[in-house]
């Protein structure tokens, strides 16, 4: 049995959202160092703000300024920061009731330790050097002695230069493994062969395998040799280009079928005009530089698969 594949990967993208009038004054506000949040019907006072009352449904635009300073509901200690967390050292994961409000607001407490935290302890804002209109205005909180509470007053919500989106990066940093069959999957690509597994009761020929047949949900071990090549069951034709990724757009990605293979799998079609690109089309694999995958797919030269010969893998 060969040594199961692992590997770390990333998934990052940045997503970008507009604004609505009740987010747009509270990350303007933070800008100002003014925590905004508003009132339900109930006469409740929530921070974050939302638009729509969490309980009734109904539109809210009554917006309220509360205290910088506020007091610690529930904690967690973090041992280890993480990239792009508030602070590069141990802290605090907080709720905090800022006076005013009748909810929390998650952020990070600097505190040299576990011991100097407490549920009912008084802590205040402490605001970042250079504020853009973003929850991260708020670096962080910190342990605030006086017993003082600040009192709610009605906000207009008018600013100057109003922040109207934000730009948030979401990363995802974790460790992968194909598992079993499809280890074996590419550590045939890396001899240039595609390798698949038949069920045993099916009789299906899964390529890329999953180790199990996911209609009949029984185990697959049966390997089978599969393509080169195959043929395009269906296909997109991309107009936007990707990060990082070295083609000129118009470009295509199809669903392969390979010659044996009861499942298509996906793969970057070249060598050919985008738009001669057809269902049916006949295509071989290009190897990557190297030889571990296919880098795309090209025409064969042969005539264009019958319709019904594939017609059940589109």
């Amino acid at each position: 049995m060969p040594e199961v594949l692992k590997a770390p990967l990333i998934v990052e993208f940045p997503f970008t959202r507009s604004l609505g009038p009740v987010q747009s004054a509270f990350l303007t506000g933070l800008r100002e160092r003014t925590v905004l949040g508003v009132r339900t019907g109930e006469g409740k006072v929530l921070v974050p703000p939302v638009e729509y009352d969490p309980v009734t449904a109904e539109e809210i635009r009554d917006l309220v300024e509360v205290g910088a300073t506020g007091t610690v509901t529930t904690w967690a200690w973090n041992h280890e920061p993480r990239r792009g967390q508030p602070l590069d050292r141990p802290f605090a994961w907080v709720l905090v009731q800022l006076d005013g409000a009748d909810t929390g607001l998650l952020h990070a407490l600097d505190a040299p330790g576990p011991e100097a935290v407490r549920t009912g302890m008084r802590v205040r804002v402490r605001w970042a050097g250079e504020r853009t209109g973003a929850i991260t205005d708020i670096a962080c909180f910190e342990p605030y002695e006086s017993e003082t509470r600040s009192q709610v007053a009605p906000h207009d919500g008018e600013f100057e230069d109003r922040v109207s989106g934000i730009v948030a990066p979401a990363r995802l940093d974790y460790s992968y493994s194909p598992g079993r069959a499809q280890t074996r999957y590419i550590n045939a690509l890396a001899d240039r062969r595609a390798v698949g597994e038949r069920c045993p009761s099916c009789r299906k020929v899964y390529v890329p395998p999953r180790g199990a047949c996911p209609t009949c949900g029984v185990a697959t071990d049966e390997q089978v040799e599969v393509g080169p090549a195959g043929t395009v069951t269906t296909y997109c034709i991309v107009n936007i280009k990707a990060k990082n990724l070295d083609i000129e757009v118009p470009y295509v990605y199809a669903h392969i079928a390979l010659d044996g293979a009861d499942l298509a799998l996906h793969g970057r079609i070249a060598g050919i005009p985008y738009d001669q690109v057809r269902m049916g089309l006949r295509v071989e694999p290009v190897w990557s530089e190297g030889g571990r995958w296919p880098d795309h797919y090209r025409p064969t030269g042969e005539p264009d698969a019958d319709y019904d010969t594939y017609k059940e893998l589109i």
